[in-house]
């Protein structure tokens, strides 16, 4: 459902990437019911949703149980808004048994509207019990490194090549200079659809580019995967002929829906100098650097720039201080020869 319908939902409405995942879920469930309904030979009709309603979860939703409040993420700017529950004065009541029990978990939860007021079902189930708990001292995280000739580099050495890429976004650039220069209505529609035809063609790859790196965290056992921060990714890559903010955010969110549902967690980490410093002896000059060329001038150490950088990326989320990465026990990265703690 998400492969067909994420991006649509992203480009015609205001969700945001997480609200638009959920939406998909809404969507399945419904379908999944009415499937049901036809295997047992009842009578199913198409489902319908005539009510305004939006789903939430732990990532778009905080529940506040000591203030008996609770923080909703919002359409446009994403900004979150906090409401006051109002909930029952006995303190005996029923909602207060999950909001003050450690023995169960908020879940993913619909807020209504009705007769003017909005109504939160909040939805709750006991805590998973975590089997690995025990064995994560080891975990493993795959950095991901996004540039200019290559779409995205792993820790692993795994390369997605942005050559194909490049030459079909310089293809369609030429016919749109050309369209845009006729400046007839004929030409204007056909632009029109040449731009369609391109985006499509930019989130197909996309989608291909998503689903290797997370096959790639898959096959290594990765519990997670690191990118650097996106907000500078245009100064950082002025250069690059098939970036836009749009088409490395995309890329990200769709990494992310897939990695979930793989139970694979998705962080990121500040940029800064992970492209010039060295991955072995952490010795940082601009002179590191030369092109798609990476040689330490301190040790020595030679490989192709953008794999420093992704093993980079991901040693600097298993070094930050506080990290998540320690509450989640993860305390390697994942290199082409296997794995790597930090010295």
């Amino acid at each position: 459902m998400q492969a067909l319908a994420y991006d649509p939902i992203r480009e015609e409405t205001e969700l945001g990437g997480q609200h638009a995942v959920l939406a998909c879920h809404e969507a399945a469930s419904a379908i999944k019911s009415c499937n049901e309904k036809r295997r047992n030979e009842k009578k199913a009709s198409k489902p319908r949703f005539t009510s305004r309603s939006i789903t939430y979860d732990t990532r778009s939703m905080t529940v506040f149980h000591e203030r008996e409040q609770v923080s909703l993420a919002t359409l446009g700017d994403h900004a979150r808004v906090r409401a006051d529950l109002s909930l029952p004065a006995a303190t005996d009541g029923y909602q207060y048994e999950f909001l003050d029990s450690d023995e169960w978990e908020y879940t993913e939860s619909t807020l209504h509207y009705r007769d003017g007021c909005w109504y939160l079902h909040l939805g709750f189930r006991r805590p998973k019990i975590d089997e690995s708990e025990s064995t994560t001292a080891n975990g493993t995280v795959l950095g991901v490194d996004l540039g200019v000739n290559q779409i995205a580099v792993t820790s692993t050495a795994r390369f997605f090549d942005a050559g194909e890429l490049n030459h079909t976004r310089r293809e369609f650039e030429k016919t749109r200079t050309g369209l845009q220069e006729t400046g007839t209505q004929s030409a204007h529609r056909t632009l029109e659809r040449r731009s369609g035809r391109e985006r499509r063609y930019v989130r197909h790859v996309l989608h291909d580019v998503a689903n290797g790196i997370v096959e790639e965290a898959r096959d290594h056992e990765c519990d997670g995967i690191v990118f650097e921060d996106l907000e500078e990714i245009r100064t950082n890559l002025p250069e690059a002929d098939w970036h836009s903010d749009w088409a490395f955010r995309s890329l990200k969110e769709y990494v992310e829906y897939k990695a979930e549902i793989a139970g694979i967690f998705v962080e990121t980490v500040q940029p800064w100098n992970t492209s010039t410093q060295c991955s072995e002896c952490g010795f940082t000059t601009d002179e590191n650097r030369t092109g798609a060329d990476f040689e330490c001038q301190s040790c020595g150490n030679r490989n192709h720039a953008d794999y420093n950088a992704a093993k980079n990326i991901a040693k600097r989320y298993l070094r930050r201080g506080h990290q998540s990465s320690r509450r989640r026990g993860v305390s390697q990265y994942a290199l082409k020869s296997g794995s790597r703690t930090p010295s």
